[in-house]
């Protein structure tokens, strides 16, 4: 499971032109699924975002988590993650789990992340969507629930 976490002043998703979810100040979290993963995968991430100490103390370190400072969460799903660009010029997308498998992971993660009682908005699993952010810092992580990086 990889999941592409940016820290933003604020983000939302729309789909078909209607805004579907939206958070102030928070973690915008696009997750892709591969045909490996399990719900072992969504909790390792959920537990390492969630403690994440990407947020500025008051000597401008990053210090805090998501968690500590109560800030909100935006998940979209984003399959794209496992697009495997090395051969050719078209992404192969084998190694993203299918769309069933994918959306029991991706409800999966999202309720994990709910549970802390942080604001957890989403996109719309399997529909086009378009993405607004602002990116603050800007602080992108990649995270893999694999460890490849």
């Amino acid at each position: 499971m990889r999941a592409v976490v940016q820290r933003v002043l604020e983000a939302r998703v729309e789909v078909k032109g209607i805004t579907i979810g939206s958070i102030g100040n928070g973690l915008l979290i696009y997750l892709g699924i591969s045909v490996n993963d399990h719900v072992v995968d969504a909790d390792y991430l959920v537990e390492k975002i969630l403690g994440l100490r990407v947020f500025e103390d008051g000597n401008g370190k990053m210090n805090h988590s998501v968690m500590e400072q109560e800030k909100e969460i935006l998940v979209v799903s984003q399959f794209t993650l496992y697009g495997d660009c090395r051969k050719g010029r078209r992404p192969s997308f084998t190694e993203a789990a299918t769309p069933a498998d994918a959306k029991i992971l991706y409800e999966f993660f999202v309720d994990r992340c709910a549970v802390s009682s942080l604001v957890v908005k989403t996109g719309v699993f399997q529909e086009m969507m378009r993405v607004h952010s602002i990116n603050d810092g800007p602080v992108t992580l990649l995270l893999d629930s694999g460890k490849s990086f």
